[in-house]
């Protein structure tokens, strides 16, 4: 990048600085005069261009510069070696970064002047507003960049003479732009659609008709190299494509919006208190976390209940309203009984999902991989490592603001989680603009793996009991003075109550909200008799709420409520529950009487936009150590079995073909819209998970897995008549990518068994997934026209499923009778591959053809 400086002596020098050690600088925003009239950067190398019209704006901006204190500034017409081809293309895809990153940003209206007056008058307005609505500056295609990347945008007459900036002015700017107040006062511009983004551009226009389109790259997140002479039509098809695939990118590593998790814990933990939190913002080792930048890593540790996930929500939200709108927030809540957020790829996803929205430009480090492998580069057996790459690029990246990355419980982490804690301490070593909080229970072995960090300190709970104690006893009087108001107590009531809860609670968040939640559901005038029946200590107020349970007269149909949700991968709906507890059939028309039975769970169950969680990761726990036996009393074996002979039940009968109504093997799966009812209501789960069931209901082998001796017979049946159904239910899913490793974990089971003919269907049936996996996963209906006709006419899926084979079609490809070694085709060549090379550790792989 070309900077401008003035010498103490008044010469004007230009320097070259790289990304990473560019120093502060304003820039100018501007519109260009006649050709001639402007100092180019030819007359900066002559020494030329100073009797030129267009030097008065560089001298303006010199001084004004250093008026501000900033040495260096820019200025597109001399800042930039337009010769130089690629030089001027590099400038082009650069400038919003530039503006962005720019100390302050000047704007100079040539056509607006201070000093012009009415003579006579006592204008209610300022005298350059007329001319400041209608200044040429708002009709041209690059100033809308200009106006929206800086953080500080400062508008000046020809006299320079200071008119506002685009805070003070915001109201006359968006009246005439259009451009909302959220978006002049900093708004991520993500957060607006394209088609939106594209309005703001409506009635400009540029000297080149391609600069139209070029000049928006910034505005919609992509880049988008210069190709003067392609016209309007070709730059704008450009831009679209490029939009698109941005979009695509976005959605596919999209495993959970962290900003839904959190506010879902938070409405389900009954709301944020802030005298819970606030303690922590004067603590020392926050203080030292937060203020000396050679502490970058803060590990909040504590045992179950203590409030650990509250007190990270509040951090959150107090760094949110302190920073600078620059800086990048990003966190992740994981969480053992949800399968999207307790593996350590779904913590990366989930973070760099928040960057990018936050910070578009980061994309590009995952768009250079996404491109070639879809959505697949964040669901495969490679994924964690691609994932690790592709952060610790984001985390370099010259233009990377200062970033907060928050992980809360990295002990629900449970799928690679020695992996994430190592990353993380590698990390936060070698960053000082990268600040990380994490927090977990106090586990010797997480305790290992983050010692390794360099540049970190930690913040222990139990350490800090006298803080606890204060914020559980606001805690709790707030719970009290709700349930006084709701059940209407008398004061003794509400002194006994709360004598009971600070006397008994230690310390614990949980527990006071476990016996409140109790409490709430009592009438008042039994509150003093139940008192004593709610004992101190997490567990065994956990068997309390269970002897309540054994005892109530629904306990039967209670305890298996229980049993199923704890096996089961992910939450659910009531109406999924329902269709996977053979006890809850005869509910199925009554949903409203299964939420009061997951009600009577309330202990241990909670209900959040009818979907169903545990109230917190040691309510399972509590089942699965201490009350196992009363839980699971045939073992967790049993249920995994009833899981998995409900759920080809619920495929057996829900899927068949085209179950959207998409018609079109054409129609991409970015433009499915669910319908309403949802065909896949109750499928979703059992077509993502029926194979893990099958595989976790196995104490030795597959083939004593189960007690029903038809378990063989019911997957090969399931595979001959629903296994393209199955396939494109997990594309309508979205989810065909954890189908692959289904079926490739099928196949190891059935390999244990001497089934012939299972073991070639099962066989086929993966070969099949893998080599059409590219053109289902976009296109669901392909299932059963490319996918069909493209698979060896040996293939026992294509002879199975022959009658769903698209009519028509006289000429059909020429296919051999068997699969050739290829399991999936190389992609972007358009000749011959005449080289391959496999990396060093053999996950990737490059290919060379002819064209390359």
């Amino acid at each position: 990048m070309w900077l401008l400086q003035y010498s103490e002596s008044g010469e004007l020098t230009i320097y070259s600085f790289d990304d990473g050690v560019i120093p502060r600088y304003a820039i100018l925003s501007h519109t260009w005069g006649a050709d001639g009239d402007e100092v180019t950067f030819a007359d900066l190398e002559t020494g030329d261009g100073k009797t030129k019209p267009g030097y008065n704006k560089i001298r303006f901006c010199g001084d004004q510069a250093r008026r501000d204190g900033l040495q260096y500034f820019w200025i597109d017409t001399c800042c930039i070696d337009i010769t130089d081809k690629a030089e001027h293309s590099w400038a082009i895809r650069s400038m919003f970064r530039w503006y962005r990153s720019a100390a302050k940003c000047y704007v100079y209206l040539s056509d607006v002047s201070t000093r012009k007056r009415k003579a006579g008058s006592t204008p209610t307005k300022p005298s350059w507003e007329p001319t400041f609505r209608s200044s040429r500056w708002f009709t041209r295609g690059w100033t809308l960049q200009e106006l929206l990347a800086p953080t500080v945008v400062e508008f000046f007459s020809q006299e320079g003479e200071r008119l506002g900036d685009k805070i003070s002015l915001q109201l006359l700017i968006r009246t005439i732009t259009n451009i909302p107040s959220e978006v002049l006062n900093g708004a991520s511009l993500s957060q607006y659609s394209v088609n939106k983004r594209l309005r703001w551009k409506e009635g400009r226009i540029t000297k080149h008709e391609e600069d139209r389109a070029y000049s928006l790259q910034g505005i919609l997140d992509v880049e988008l190299a210069p190709v003067y002479g392609e016209g309007a039509a070709g730059a704008f098809k450009r831009l679209r494509n490029e939009t698109h695939k941005l979009e695509r990118c976005i959605q596919d590593i999209r495993k959970t919006d962290p900003r839904d998790d959190k506010k879902r814990i938070e409405d389900t933990k009954g709301g944020l208190l802030a005298d819970s939190y606030r303690w922590v913002l004067e603590n020392a080792a926050f203080l030292q976390w937060q203020q000396r930048s050679d502490i970058r890593l803060l590990w909040v540790k504590g045992d179950p209940g203590k409030g650990k996930t509250m007190l990270l929500c509040g951090v959150i939200d107090e760094l949110r309203r302190s920073v600078p709108r620059a800086v990048l927030l990003s966190y992740f809540f994981c969480q053992e009984t949800d399968s999207r957020i307790n593996s350590a790829t779904a913590v990366l996803r989930g973070l760099l999902y928040m960057l990018v929205h936050q910070q578009p430009s980061l994309v590009s480090h995952i768009r250079r991989k996404h491109e070639h492998a879809g959505r697949s580069l964040f669901e495969d057996a490679n994924a964690w490592v691609a994932l690790t790459e592709i952060f610790a690029d984001v985390l370099q990246d010259p233009s990377l603001s200062t970033t907060y990355l928050v992980i809360d419980a990295l002990d629900e982490c449970i799928t690679e989680r020695p992996k994430l804690l190592d990353f993380i301490a590698k990390q936060s070593s070698l960053s000082a603009r990268v600040k990380w909080i994490v927090s977990s229970r106090n586990w010797p072995a997480i305790e290992e793996q983050l010692e390794t960090a360099e540049h970190k300190t930690r913040l222990s709970l139990e350490l800090n009991a006298e803080s606890v104690a204060a914020a559980v006893k606001a805690f709790i009087q707030q719970k009290v003075c709700q349930l006084t108001q709701e059940k209407r107590y008398k004061p003794e009531v509400r002194d006994a109550v709360l004598q009971h809860l600070t006397s008994s609670a230690n310390d614990t968040f949980l527990w006071v909200a476990l016996v409140c939640q109790d409490l709430q559901k009592k009438s008042r005038l039994d509150v003093l008799k139940k008192l004593a029946l709610f004992p101190p200590g997490l567990d065994s107020l956990y068997n309390r709420m269970l002897q309540q349970i054994r005892e109530s007269d629904d306990a039967k149909i209670c305890l298996r409520v229980l049993a199923v949700t704890a096996v089961l991968y992910r939450p659910v709906t009531v109406a999924e529950l329902v269709a996977l507890v053979e006890q809850l059939e005869d509910y199925v028309d009554e949903l409203e009487s299964v939420r009061e039975i997951i009600g009577l769970c309330g202990s241990f169950l909670t209900l959040r936009d009818d979907t169903v969680y545990f109230v917190h990761q040691s309510a399972k726990d509590f089942l699965f150590a201490i009350a196992f036996n009363d839980v699971f009393p045939d073992g967790t074996k049993y249920f995994h079995q009833e899981v998995f002979v409900k759920s080809l039940a619920i495929l057996h009968k829900t899927l068949h073909r085209d179950m959207h109504s998409l018609e079109a093997p054409g129609f991409h799966i970015d433009n499915v819209k669910t319908p309403n009812p949802d065909p896949l209501s109750v499928s979703r789960y059992p077509c993502i998970y029926w194979i893990d069931h099958l595989h976790d209901s196995k104490p030795k082998s597959f083939a004593n897995s189960v007690s029903n001796p038809q378990a063989v017979g019911v997957v090969a049946e399931f595979l001959k008549k629903k296994y393209l159904y199955w396939l494109e239910g997990l594309s309508l899913c979205k989810s065909l990518g954890r189908g692959v490793v289904s079926i490739a974990k099928l196949w190891s089971l059935v390999q244990m068994l001497n089934e012939d003919e299972l073991i070639q269907l099962v066989q086929d049936a993966r070969r099949f997934v893998m080599y059409h996996k590219g053109a289902i996963e976009s296109y669901p209906l392909q299932t059963y026209a490319s996918a069909l006709l493209f698979s060896p006419r040996g293939s026992l899926i294509r002879q199975l499923f022959q009658h769903e084979e698209p009519e028509g079609i006289t000429i059909r490809p020429a296919m051999g009778d068997g699969w050739s070694a290829c399991l999936q085709t190389l992609e972007g060549h358009s000749d011959l591959v005449c080289s391959v090379a496999f990396s060093h550790d053999s996950t990737r792989l490059a290919s060379a053809s002819g064209d390359s």
